[in-house]
């Protein structure tokens, strides 16, 4: 967790709330759409980052007794890039998952975050500026 992952997080979070960001700033359609070819790519190494996040998570749970806020901002930017990960990167996904219940559990899934995924996004880019503005503050001194 740090300013990578923050950026990370970020720009993950501009993509998925894209349409939101476009209505209200036009003139960012331009920028995003620079990233839009890399989307499926980004977002399928997202949701594999975020599932390994969210093993670490369960498996450093001791953490959250001594140092609550950077165990719980971990957990939730594991669970924003899987989320937002799978949104974007499920047609990268399905390319190597050859498994037919394993398409049909990530569709299933996929059906329960689509209507979420501008709160997703939004709540990424909120979180990952966040994670950039604390990884300055944690490593000052």
């Amino acid at each position: 967790m740090g300013l990578i992952s923050g950026l990370w997080l970020a720009v993950l979070g501009v993509l998925g709330a894209s349409s939101i960001i476009i209505a209200k700033k036009p003139d960012a359609k331009e920028m995003i759409a620079k990233l839009a070819p890399y989307q499926g790519w980004i977002g399928a190494i997202s949701a594999l980052w975020g599932v390994w996040g969210i093993i670490s998570a369960v498996l450093t749970l001791g953490w959250l007794a001594h140092w609550p806020i950077y165990w719980v901002t971990a957990l939730a930017d594991s669970v924003l890039q899987f989320a937002l990960g799978l949104i974007l990167g499920v047609g990268v996904l399905k390319t190597f998952i050859k498994n037919p219940q394993a398409n049909e559990k990530m569709d299933q899934t996929l059906a329960k975050l689509l209507p979420y995924q501008g709160n997703l996004g939004l709540l990424a880019i909120g979180l990952g500026i966040w994670m950039i503005i604390s990884s300055f503050l944690w490593h000052v001194g």
